[in-house]
């Protein structure tokens, strides 16, 4: 199953200029903008009900669909606290997962259908507390009660303002950025523009944060291996949210190949690749749902998050101020 013709033809349409005829609906995109804003606005007045914690609680997230590069951010983040000598702990909704089993600790034999691919890659990153829950608030407080956390990091939460938060993270594609400016589904905002503006801190990926590409490895086992090692024909596959950053990334190697795009979070069955020979090379959160069938042919290319020093010493600076 490749990525579907619908999934293409947005994509089309929100990042390139305004075809002419979307103007047609430029007063549904300002009534969503209104939704939008009025929804933000009961919550900031109490209207609707928001959980405060007694640990500080931090948000990343993108005001983009699609992937802008939070969950190696969030790794980043995470090892960081670690590092510090904090006990960070996440809180995720668990695209996938089985809500009727939330809240859930993400652990090492966890599978894919209870938390997720993201909670689980994430874990496997940072060995942290991680709780996937839809109802973040609740979730976010076990990370508390149960696990001794003292810092709750929010994952993709921007929008999810049952949980009351103290510091705001904006991750956005540098090579995209907010394409056409429009709310879905006339463009990819989830909010306006404006709400950026409301972010403590804004990363690009791309020119504040860089995903490094390290070594191959084998999707069953995890031992390494050179791109020269690989047997030929290569075929690179993602069903990630940004599929072409990861195609750009093994072109940056100088890695030739064959790509095929599937959607993001796509459910990846063994029937997904007996045409492909040589060998297949994929993100590592789309082998974490490869390793149950994976073979020989199946490596994946793990990335690691580098901030330059302007953002880390901006973030090192909002982190501070919130923790002293």
């Amino acid at each position: 199953m490749a990525i579907s013709k619908s999934q293409v033809f947005f994509e089309k349409l929100w990042y390139r200029n305004t075809v002419w005829w979307l103007w047609l609906f430029f007063p549904f995109h300002w009534l969503l903008k209104l939704l939008a804003w009025l929804r933000r606005s009961f919550y900031q007045l109490g209207f609707f009900k928001s959980s405060k914690l007694v640990v500080p609680v931090i948000v990343i997230g993108n005001i983009n669909v699609g992937g802008t590069g939070k969950t190696p951010f969030a790794v980043y983040l995470l090892n960081y606290l670690k590092d510090q000598g904090h006990k960070p702990g996440l809180i995720t909704r668990g695209y996938g997962s089985d809500t009727s089993l939330h809240p859930q600790l993400v652990e090492q034999q966890s599978q894919l259908n209870e938390v997720g691919d993201e909670p689980l890659l994430i874990f496997q990153n940072t060995q942290c507390p991680i709780i996937v829950d839809h109802q973040r608030s609740r979730g976010a407080q076990q990370l508390v009660d149960d696990y001794g956390c003292d810092i709750v990091v929010c994952d993709d939460g921007l929008q999810h303002y049952a949980l009351q938060r103290d510091l705001e993270i904006l991750i956005v594609d540098n090579s995209r950025g907010y394409g056409n400016g429009w709310l879905m589904p006339f463009g990819p905002l989830r909010e306006p523009i404006s709400r950026a503006r409301h972010c403590d801190v804004k990363i690009l990926n791309g020119k504040d944060m860089t995903l490094e590409a390290s070594i191959l490895k084998l999707v069953v086992d995890s031992s390494a291996i050179t791109l020269d090692e690989l047997k030929k024909p290569i075929h690179a596959v993602a069903g990630i949210g940004n599929p072409q950053r990861f195609f750009n990334s093994l072109k940056s190697l100088s890695v030739e190949f064959t790509e095929q795009s599937f959607p993001d979070h796509h459910n990846f069955q063994a029937s997904d690749f007996t045409e492909q020979a040589g060998s297949i090379i994929m993100t590592e959160k789309d082998a974490v749902k490869c390793k149950a069938f994976a073979d020989k042919r199946f490596y994946y290319l793990p990335v690691t998050a580098k901030l330059s020093p302007e953002s880390q010493s901006i973030l090192k600076q909002a982190l501070n101020k919130l923790l002293d």
